[in-house]
Parts: C-alpha cells; structure tokens; sequence
C-alpha cells in the first residue's frame, strides 16, 4: 500500500494545484482585469494541471487495480462511453471522442494521445481487428456550436496529435506520400469529434455519402447499407 500512497499523494497534489488555478479563473471572471496573454497562459495551465492529473490517475489504476494484466480480466461494471469509443462504421475505422479536440494548443496534448491509445488498445482487447494501411486517408470531422474556433490553424497541436497517434500503429508514417488528411467540421449541439481512417480508394464513397446524404444520418446513425458493420467498443 506504500505505493498506492505515493501515487494518491502526486494524483491529490495535481489536483490541489488544478483547483487553486481554476480559483484564478474564476477571479477573472468575477470581473478582475487581465490581459489577453495572460488569461490564455492561465486557461493552458489550468487544462494542462487536470490532464496531468487524468493521466496520473490513469496510470494508478493499471498500477493498482486487481486483476489486471490477465485475459479475461475486464471490468465487472457496465461500459460507460466517457471519453470515446472506437468501431468499424461501414467498413471504416471510425474513432469517437465525446469532446472537442484541444483549442490554440502550442503544445502537444498528452491526454489526446493517451485516450486514442486507451481506445484503440480497449477495441483490441475486446476482438476487434485494426487495419494497417500502406497508405490512408484520415478525416477529422468535428461537431460543435462553439464560435470562433479555430482549431484546424496550423500553428494548432491539437488535430495533428490525432495522426501522431497513428502513426506507427495503423500507418506507417504520417508524411504527406503516405497519409492524407481531410478536416472537415459542421455546426451541431453534440460538441464532439469523429475520426475516421480509410483506404484512399474509399475516398470518393466517404464524401459522396458525408455531402450528399447528411453527415447527422449517413454516417453516424448506420443509415447506409448492409455491409455497415456493428462490432465496436467504448472505453
């Protein structure tokens, strides 16, 4: 238990230092002045303090939790879609992430990259089969009614984690010979992300039924034809 401690003492000391950060933000708004740099300097470190923290925590679970480690092993509680989910919709990889992708981050965002990784390793665990493309088509389609995003900037870490984390696993590279990238986003109250990775050949089916039949009832409600397919997974 020494160690279970440790790791409950570091997980409390983020989380403390999270809660006095949001203490600012709320000051802010309040009404207390503060500059335009500033403010987004203390937005950052107030999302990096409750990453870490997710991540650390992440982390004492596989540590701690009995059972773990051995085929079979899987939660006796009911899968509950948190963070995302991952399944095969009409054929194609087809990642969900019930957030946004992170806004005017500089830096990468370690919390994406390790919940792709969760989704994909939980898809795995659970029979599910990941493709391994030569060369792929990756759409990132986002869903949101947020004004004034600019999330697809280039100067933006956030989407192009999403190929990082990729890379290696499900195509070999994310050079431009090897991987195309499609951003794509509609106004919707549902406020998530939608990846999909694809053969290139596939490209002209995908945007045929994205334009043509409604991305709200083509893709994400089954609406196509037999072939969809229904294995998937939530993490």
């Amino acid at each position: 238990m020494r160690q279970l401690k440790q790791d409950m003492t570091r997980v409390q000391m983020l989380v403390g230092d999270a809660l006095v950060q949001t203490g600012g933000l709320m000051a802010v708004a309040d009404g207390v002045p503060l500059s335009a740099p500033k403010f987004q300097k203390s937005l950052e470190r107030t999302m990096e303090l409750f990453e870490q923290s997710t991540l650390e925590l992440r982390q004492l679970c596989e540590r701690h939790m009995p059972g773990l480690g051995y085929y079979g092993s899987r939660s006796q509680l009911p899968a509950v879609s948190v963070t995302g989910s991952v399944d095969l919709l009409h054929g194609w990889l087809h990642i969900r992430l019930n957030t946004l992708l992170p806004h005017c981050r500089y830096q990468t965002p370690a919390w994406l990259s390790d919940t792709i990784r969760r989704l994909l390793d939980d898809y795995e665990q659970s029979g599910g089969v990941l493709p391994h493309l030569e060369q792929a088509l990756l759409v990132i389609d986002e869903h949101s009614d947020v004004e004034g995003r600019h999330i697809f900037d280039q100067d933006n870490k956030g989407w192009k984690t999403v190929s990082n984390a990729l890379k290696g696993r499900l195509i070999l590279d994310d050079d431009q010979y090897t991987l195309g990238v499609a951003l794509l986003s509609r106004r919707s109250q549902a406020n998530v992300c939608h990846i999909f990775l694809l053969d290139p050949k596939d490209s002209g089916d995908f945007f045929i039924g994205y334009f043509n039949h409604g991305a709200e009832t083509y893709f994400y409600h089954n609406h196509w034809t037999a072939d969809t397919q229904q294995n998937h997974t939530h993490f």
